[in-house]
């Protein structure tokens, strides 16, 4: 019995209960929201490599950020875009903390979520302006490329071959291809964010 109470102690010292385990249960909830949210939510959820369920959970769990959000709400001016209805999965707690703080506002649930995720706007813009210097450094590395091949074909004209110049010239082309392919990659990547707004 002694052992048993032990037990129970060192779970209970690190915070571990069955309600905090429920809490992070997934549930879904059905929201209506413009589609510019539903998009930006995808956008960024991809972008930053997360899954849409734990961006959401993200955005909508910490209570006093939500409540300072739904302070926020006075002067905002709901999107004038169609609404449709999405179905999210998202943890208990953070539904909870959703209902509670729209409740305490006396805001639209609807609507909290939406200023919720508009909070990525200026994420998403930040990302917007990188990619299009990732771009233009794509530009000039492509063209840095194509110059250090045209100069390892002169190189292999004038010393042949068998030089060890050669080869190290011809490393540091092969280097630059894959900085390229790499580089092309990310651009492509981001292009999901040239595509919002």
């Amino acid at each position: 019995m002694e052992h048993t109470n032990n037990r129970e102690q060192q779970g209970e010292g690190i915070g571990l209960n069955a309600d905090a385990l429920r809490g992070r249960q997934s549930v879904r909830a059905t929201f209506r929201l413009p589609a510019e949210m539903v998009s930006l939510l995808s956008v960024a959820a991809s972008l930053l490599g997360l899954k849409q369920k734990s961006l959401f959970d993200q955005l909508v769990e910490d209570r006093q950020v939500l409540e300072q959000v739904a302070a926020g709400a006075e002067g905002y001016q709901p999107s004038a875009d169609r609404r449709r209805q999405k179905t999210y999965v998202l943890s208990r707690n953070s539904l909870a903390a959703l209902d509670l703080v729209a409740r305490t506002h006396g805001l639209p649930r609807d609507l909290l979520v939406e200023l919720s995720i508009s909070r990525l706007l200026p994420v998403l813009s930040a990302e917007q302006e990188r990619q299009q210097h990732r771009k233009l450094v794509l530009t000039e590395l492509e063209a840095y490329h194509r110059h250090g091949r045209d100069l390892l074909e002169r190189a292999r004209e004038l010393l042949g071959d068998g030089d060890p110049a050669i080869r190290q010239l011809a490393a540091l082309v092969s280097q630059g291809e894959r900085a390229v392919l790499e580089l092309r990659d990310q651009v492509e990547r981001g292009r999901a964010t040239e595509d919002y707004g």
